[in-house]
């Protein structure tokens, strides 16, 4: 049977001979006998276990957790829970990462909006990122009744131009007017702006925020702290929040 050294076992592995020497310190990978010189010798069953141990430490498997297995009567089903624990270990590791990637690429789109770099800035933006999934949802709610009102309208038109009756036509609009005012009373109450200016949040009076010029994300508005006039960016509210 072949025997192999302390490097030849590290060569054949892949890691550094000081690694197999801690192992060994350590109790997890024992050489089967030693030469007349002290030197370790490996077997083939020892260079086995060593492939074992590397290919769980390349899993982040504990060192501890590796020496308790092959102290088992039954290493194999240790190591199928090893590795589920280890995988639900690495998916929940893997949704924290992505999480941080999106704001990191979230902060870097905002950066670069910005003529003026200030700690100020930055707190906009991270104010607007943990807000953004609630405005979603703010917006997807405004997007769904808008829908069903324009749905009554056409479809009480219809029946209006086929069938000649015109009041459910009628009474359809006074329902999509009336979702009209819903839809605006509920939206500026959920919402607030953020001042470019002062870096303030705050939500504007009814009738200024409805008439005033806006696009996707902005609209241009006169902040209730430091009275600046302009386009000022859209979040969620704070009692909302």
């Amino acid at each position: 049977m072949s025997k192999y050294t302390t490097g030849e076992v590290a060569k054949l592995c892949g890691v550094s001979v000081r690694t197999v020497q801690y192992y060994d310190t350590r109790g997890i990978l024992i050489p089967s006998e030693l030469s007349e010189g002290g030197r370790r010798l490996y077997s083939e069953d020892d260079l086995g276990k060593m492939k074992v141990i590397c290919f769980l430490r390349d899993l982040d498997v504990p060192l501890g957790s590796i020496g308790e297995l092959f102290k088992e009567e039954d290493p194999a089903s240790v190591i199928s829970l090893l590795i589920a624990q280890q995988k639900q270990s690495l998916t929940e590791e893997i949704g924290q990462r992505q999480t941080q990637l999106d704001k990191l690429v979230e902060l870097e789109k905002g950066l670069k909006k910005l003529d003026n770099l200030s700690v100020e800035s930055i707190t906009d933006i991270a104010h607007l990122m943990e807000n953004k999934k609630q405005l979603r949802k703010i917006r997807g709610t405004i997007l769904a009744v808008g829908l069903a009102a324009e749905a009554i309208e056409i479809g009480t038109l219809i029946v209006g131009i086929t069938k000649g009756i015109w009041w459910p036509f009628a009474i359809g609009m006074c329902i999509a007017v009336a979702l009209a005012v819903w839809i605006s009373a509920y939206y500026f109450k959920k919402v607030a702006y953020i001042c470019p200016k002062c870096h303030t949040i705050f939500q504007p009076r009814f009738k200024e925020a409805f008439f005033a010029n806006h696009t996707p994300t902005t609209r241009k508005l006169t902040c209730t702290h430091c009275h600046h006039k302009g386009f000022c960016v859209e979040t969620v509210a704070q009692d909302n929040g």
